[in-house]
């Protein structure tokens, strides 16, 4: 395969701005789609089909569907909506189960195979801007035991979870979308409260992580997101022995703005991410996933991560997608 297509692999994009059409010529990672894409069941569904009609690979066809504040099938839904995560947890396991298995055949049907959720942060800073109700608890032991039957859920119906915001988004007391959280806790209490739920969603199995735009002072001294973090993804592979896919938050929100959109693809690539999100699909997203591509040609280190990229995605698309 290509370099070119590998790097292709590596990106899911949104269809805003259009150059996702020119992308699907590639074996593309594959499409995120938002509130402004679900106008009508029908309207989505043919959305869908076109989309998988034009694709030179199988696509991971994604979406944040959460429940409550973050929830993209609004414009569909009447009014009802489902409950944010804490909200659901409150209602009891049983209800959490029971909702969760609605959100996920209503998103089979579309043709939608993977979720950005749930999210498996611990809201312990009552003053978060971003995470609150979405945070099934400020309690580790409920928010593991949430997420369990979350993914499980999810998984029996169908779609692959990837739980987020890894190292943990709850402590934060500004928005990643509009700059750069930085969360000082020691590693040890960063272990036993944040990073706790991805401990467990790891030893049950879980294939995709989504590493979150924050600074962690226990990983990193100088000021660097978790994201494009050497050392916060290595602590993923090695102290907690992930072998699935990690996935950056949206690559186009304030908290990575700082280093440049090429050098920050670059940067994460090198620190162990696997793929990236772009909300959009404008000819600068395309113009960066080439670009990327043309760097990688003499960069052995950036080539060799590519390899292991492309094989994690490639296992994890003949594994959920055949």
């Amino acid at each position: 395969m290509d370099l070119i297509d590998k790097v292709y692999s590596m990106f899911i994009i949104g269809t805003e701005g259009g150059g996702y059409e020119k992308a699907l010529s590639h074996p593309l990672g594959g499409l995120i789609f938002f509130t402004h894409d679900i106008q009508s069941k029908e309207q989505f569904k043919t959305l869908i089909k076109d989309i998988k009609n034009k694709a030179a690979a199988p696509l991971f066809l994604s979406i944040d569907q959460e429940g409550g504040r973050v929830e993209r099938t609004e414009n569909i839904h009447n009014g009802k909506k489902y409950l944010s995560a804490r909200f659901a947890y409150k209602n009891g396991e049983d209800f959490l189960k029971k909702q969760t298995q609605e959100i996920a055949k209503e998103l089979k049907d579309f043709g939608i195979n993977l979720d950005f959720a749930p999210c498996i942060d611990v809201n312990t800073n009552p003053k978060n801007p971003i995470i609150g109700e979405r945070a099934f608890s400020d309690k580790t032991c409920d928010v593991i035991k949430a997420e369990k039957i979350v993914s499980k859920t999810l998984l029996e119906n169908g779609i692959i979870p990837c739980v987020k915001h890894f190292p943990g988004h709850g402590d934060a007391d500004k928005d990643s979308h509009l700059s750069l959280p930085e969360i000082d806790l020691p590693l040890d209490v960063m272990e036993k409260i944040h990073i706790a739920p991805f401990k467990s969603a790891i030893e049950n199995g879980i294939e995709m992580i989504m590493a979150a735009h924050l600074h962690c002072k226990c990983f990193d001294e100088k000021t660097t997101p978790a994201s494009l973090s050497k050392n916060a993804l290595s602590y993923l592979r090695n102290n907690l022995n992930y072998k699935g896919i990690i996935i950056s938050d949206d690559m186009i929100m304030k908290g990575v703005a700082a280093y440049g959109a090429l050098e920050a693809c670059i940067m994460g690539i090198k620190a162990g991410l696997n793929m990236f999100i772009y909300r959009n699909s404008t000819t600068e997203t395309i113009s960066i996933i080439e670009s990327l591509a043309k760097k990688a040609e003499d960069d052995n280190e950036l080539k060799k991560c590519i390899d292991i990229s492309f094989e994690k995605i490639n296992e994890l698309k003949k594994h959920k997608l055949a």
